[in-house]
């Protein structure tokens, strides 16, 4: 079955922060068994080109106008420097849509200020770079309570991770999906954490 992933891309887009993510859903190397690599599908405010933290130029695919959640299985945030900028509302009452309909929704770093902006975070358990920082940033912020901190947080279809979590974001997103077997996520995951050779050789018997 094809799966297509919304990921939303905007001028200072983190690049580091996603490059895990969208390398295992767009090549599909260690998917299950008949499940296919996902259509990445870049969104911006509109579809001019964005240039990336990295320097790196993007011209979207289509616009937040264009997007409609009845046909993606999940919408991507990456971090940024520009989240707190009215800019990228539209983008986040598309993620308010997303969660109420089901459809993921993955914000890290910055991102994650953008949902907490406009209350996405005050009722469902989440984590950001820092609870004080988020709270100093976003005064309206009323989910202190739902707050941990730790390096990805899944509550339900929302994931949210810090940007020094990369890798934790890119595994959560992964079960979320359930495009990998339990065996194939905890030997990938263990090898880009540990750098160990037997979980390169796990990981591929884990494919087999």
């Amino acid at each position: 079955m094809n799966r297509t992933i919304y990921l939303y891309v905007c001028d200072t887009m983190a690049d580091w922060e996603i490059g895990y993510l969208t390398a295992e859903l767009n090549t599909g190397r260690y998917f299950k068994k008949g499940i296919t690599p996902c259509k990445v599908v870049t969104v911006g405010v509109d579809t001019t080109p964005v240039t990336t933290m990295g320097g790196l130029k993007i011209l979207p695919n289509i616009s937040v106008a264009e997007c409609d959640i009845k046909s993606t299985d999940a919408l991507i945030l990456p971090g940024g420097d520009t989240w707190l900028d009215s800019i990228h509302d539209p983008i986040i009452k598309k993620a308010e849509q997303c969660i109420k309909e089901n459809v993921i929704v993955a914000a890290i770093c910055g991102a994650t200020m953008g949902l907490a902006k406009l209350g996405l975070l005050d009722s469902r358990y989440h984590t950001s770079n820092d609870l004080g920082y988020l709270k100093m940033v976003c005064p309206d912020y009323q989910g202190e309570a739902y707050y941990k901190n730790d390096p990805a947080v899944t509550d339900g279809n929302l994931i949210t991770a810090m940007g020094v979590a990369p890798l934790e974001f890119t595994a959560a997103v992964l079960k979320a999906l359930a495009v990998f077997s339990p065996e194939t996520l905890d030997a990938w995951y263990q090898l880009y954490q540990t750098h160990e050779s037997e979980y390169f050789y796990a990981l591929m018997n884990s494919i087999q």
